[in-house]
């Protein structure tokens, strides 16, 4: 709870120092809100202990960015291709996926990097499986489809959360 309770903290004063700058005076301000919203949210104290502060989960964090921020480049010009070149096909559907992830949070990320990637949107999530409309479905069978679609942010999610 404590570990969380820290995360929680330091979570929201990054967020509170990318708003309101560097000045002395806002990172004390700063730090008696964090503190105090920190210890009205033991939820989110709770969801964070999750978390895994190793160096290796930290490495796996900063490898999970990295690979966000290419598949959201790569599925942008893509839907970008289909948009300007209406003759490409597509061939939208709605596929079932596995994830192997236990943690809630590890798994809300996951559906969130899903759905912020144009041409996939987590539809439903339902015990080990979400349910996603892809614009171009290519898998013929739910392993096929979970390769294409979960294994690429799920490798370093499972590390980071477990």
């Amino acid at each position: 709870m404590i570990k969380g309770l820290l995360l929680l903290y330091l979570f929201l004063f990054i967020i509170w120092m990318m708003l309101t700058g560097l000045e002395t005076s806002e990172l004390l301000a700063g730090a008696i809100v964090c503190l105090v919203l920190s210890l009205l949210m033991p939820g989110g104290a709770r969801v964070l202990s999750s978390v895994k502060l190793s160096p290796r989960a930290i490495f796996y964090l900063l490898m999970y960015i990295i690979t966000f921020l290419f598949e959201l480049v790569k599925s942008n010009l893509d839907v970008a291709r289909r948009v300007l070149n209406p003759d490409l096909p597509i061939n939208p559907g709605v596929v079932k996926v596995r994830t192997k992830l236990r943690s809630k949070l590890g798994r809300l990320i996951l559906a969130n990097s899903i759905t912020l990637t144009p041409g996939t949107l987590t539809v439903e999530t339902r015990d080990d499986y979400f349910y996603i409309h892809w614009i171009d479905v290519t898998a013929g069978d739910i392993n096929e489809a979970t390769d294409a679609i979960v294994s690429r942010f799920e490798k370093y999610l499972e590390v980071i959360f477990g």
